[in-house]
């Protein structure tokens, strides 16, 4: 890049942009955890999560993540105080802050396009309620295994059969009764 094209510069904030996209890919996750819970209208709730993680050396990279992001907390890896999180839970934020930031930086040059699609996909039914229906949840509970059948991480603590028996059990869908023999 020659002094002569100022035009080719990016500002600051949009180099740190960029910087961060790349954090992102190398130290991001995207997660749905799925968790059993008594009071929940089909006994299973299911939570989309936005992670970075650092070595603690590297917090002020986690800094300027909750700062680009304008929000987020930022504390340490249960198991593992070495390791820092930052996490970004609250859907509003996903939905309004995380995705789009994911679709303009990250997305175009991302190995990670078909998590962060199917990623997208659970947040946005979320925020259409689908969940508050039993074969909208199932659906979500799909996708939500499916956006960790490639990744790298632990494998999920219940099959995903189990899960759907629980939130279907109960209800049936849209079938008509066996007709009833005549006399």
């Amino acid at each position: 890049m020659g002094g002569a094209n100022q035009q080719e510069r990016l500002s600051g904030t949009e180099a740190e942009r960029w910087f961060l996209a790349g954090l992102i890919e190398g130290e991001g996750s995207l997660c749905a955890s799925i968790k059993y819970h008594p009071t929940a209208r089909y006994g299973v709730v299911v939570d989309p999560e936005f992670f970075i993680y650092q070595h603690v050396t590297g917090r002020s990279l986690l800094e300027r993540a909750r700062r680009i992001f304008g929000t987020g907390r930022i504390y340490p890896k249960p198991g593992n105080p070495k390791v820092l999180v930052f996490c970004i839970d609250a859907r509003r934020s996903l939905r309004e802050r995380v995705l789009p930031f994911l679709f303009r930086y990250v997305y175009p040059f991302s190995a990670k396009k078909q998590q962060i699609t199917c990623f997208a996909e659970i947040v946005e039914a979320l925020e259409r309620k689908e969940h508050h229906t039993p074969e909208g949840l199932a659906r979500i509970v799909e996708q939500a295994y499916a956006l960790s059948a490639g990744s790298k991480g632990k494998e999920r603590k219940r099959p995903l059969q189990e899960v759907l028996e629980r939130i279907l059990r109960g209800h049936t869908p849209n079938i008509a009764p066996p007709s009833s023999p005549e006399r």
